[in-house]
């Protein structure tokens, strides 16, 4: 064969290969995110972890939560940085615990101590994303819409049954309305056209879904697929506050809404109130979700859903937030990451909030702002088994901690008091360890994971409530 034949042949075939290795090197790696993809973020509110795939409570009905949670990565103890609205908020949205910051409770300001640039929504802005939002990011009235390009306005009050019904503050009834009349539906349908419309910009878009927040009034088809009947009461044991020190105590107000809840005899009636307004808002995630498989842009996008906090229903006689045990700390956390996480996978490495936005900016090639005190899960969405030394943190109040790493709980409050509990043989801590000398070793090893950075309240009443805290807690230890 002679050399021009020859070359002839081989010429071509070197052209095809250096073509096909330069389309190889310019097609997106499927083991990594693009490098500026989209970010649907979905926060709801007071949505504990009584969610399918979770089995806390296998009464939940929730779909749509659930089959996001089989696109990607679930981390099963996911703990809020906070057990209130605001202080959660406000650190996930600013990448500062409330020790930092000072933001405790819902009472102060958080626009006062946390300046816009410091934002998660100012970052993506400021690398070039289109920012757009709606509902509820912020606590109530005190959303910044200047950090967003785009803000849904207010929506007004939500819809409400002819008559209300409930025990005290804890409201519930059925509404006799459809999905459209409620406001959660308009904030999705909001979300649903921002994610159809064309944007020259990669794409940040917040989604705040206010229930199952109080009042539990929802459309009566949802009370429905709970039938009174049917409901079960969450495990409870006789006399729980007996090992819990006096701040503790004081946090659960056994004397309030569970005495009034108890005299009632409607306590599965407030329950059925709770896992309706769940399954609401868990449709409410679903049809976010059908806009994103219809927009196209799905394996584009980032999907990161979390609840801001968890929920008593009498467990330790308490109802509410406002405490530092699992069920008001742990809440619904999943990350959907195309080319990342993979399908149906879980990470039962217990994690915080804080490390919402150093991720998000991880993924999304954004510099991550020197002020932002959480940590990347990169590490942990790609393999959940890695190394993860942080444990999940949350802060009630000033100098009041607690620590959920492996299985075990550590809380220790302001005044020294003390709670240890071993998830392996206690689930719903049950029996506090903090007395037993035994444990002293493992109590000194959690210590070292608490904050020590404790600021002031930021609107400067710390003082009071201090005394209030010292006040209610000797009550409470009967002194």
């Amino acid at each position: 064969m002679s050399p021009l034949f020859l070359g002839r042949i081989v010429a071509p075939v070197v052209l095809f290969f250096a073509a096909a290795s330069l389309a190889a090197a310019e097609t997106p790696s499927e083991s990594k995110p693009a490098k500026h993809p989209n970010v649907l973020f979905i926060v709801l509110d007071d949505l504990n972890h009584w969610v399918g795939h979770l089995h806390r409570n296998n009464q939940t009905i929730t779909p749509n939560i659930d089959r996001l949670a089989a696109r990607g990565m679930t981390f099963t103890h996911g703990y809020c940085a906070a057990p209130v609205c605001n202080p959660s908020r406000a650190a996930v949205m600013s990448g500062m615990r409330p020790g930092t910051t000072g933001i405790y409770d819902n009472g102060p300001d958080w626009r006062k101590a946390i300046g816009p640039e410091r934002t998660l929504v100012t970052a993506f802005r400021n690398a070039g994303y289109y920012t757009a939002g709606a509902g509820k990011i912020y606590h109530g009235k005190m959303n910044r819409p200047t950090e967003w390009d785009d803000f849904q306005p207010h929506l007004g009050p939500d819809q409400h049954p002819a008559q209300p019904d409930g025990v005290g503050d804890i409201v519930f009834a059925p509404i006799d309305c459809e999905d459209s009349a409620m406001n959660d539906f308009k904030v999705v349908d909001y979300g649903i056209e921002q994610l159809n419309k064309p944007h020259d910009k990669p794409l940040l878009l917040t989604i705040g879904i206010h229930k199952p927040h109080l009042p539990w009034y929802v459309p009566r088809k949802y009370f429905d697929m709970h039938p009174l009947e049917k409901i079960e009461l969450p495990p409870v044991t006789k006399n729980d506050l007996d090992d819990v020190p006096p701040i503790g105590r004081q946090f659960a107000k056994s004397d309030r809404d569970h005495r009034q809840i108890l005299e009632s005899g409607r306590w599965k009636e407030a329950v059925q109130g709770y896992l309706a307004t769940v399954s609401f808002a868990d449709a409410m995630v679903g049809r976010l979700l059908d806009g994103l498989e219809k927009s196209g842009q799905a394996d584009n996008t980032i999907v990161v859903l979390w609840g801001d906090h968890g929920w008593h229903f009498g467990e330790k006689e308490h109802w509410r937030k406002s405490a530092l045990w699992e069920e008001t700390t742990r809440a619904p956390f999943i990350w959907v990451v195309p080319g990342l996480t993979k399908p149906d996978t879980r990470c039962t490495t217990p994690v915080d909030f804080m490390s919402i936005y150093p991720t998000l900016t991880d993924l999304c090639d954004i510099p991550t702002p020197k002020h932002v005190e959480g940590k990347s899960l990169r590490p942990l969405l790609t393999d959940p088994a890695a190394p993860w030394p942080q444990g999940g943190i949350t802060t009630y109040l000033q100098s009041n901690h607690s620590v959920r790493f492996g299985d075990w709980r550590y809380t220790r409050y302001a005044d020294g008091g003390e709670e240890l509990y071993d998830h392996a043989q206690d689930p719903y801590e049950w029996t506090n360890l903090a007395e037993k000398s035994e444990h002293a070793d493992k109590k000194a090893e959690l210590a070292k994971l608490l904050p020590t950075v404790n600021h002031p309240r930021a609107d400067g009443k710390a003082e009071r409530d201090a005394f209030r805290t010292k006040r209610a807690a000797k009550k409470a230890a009967g002194k």
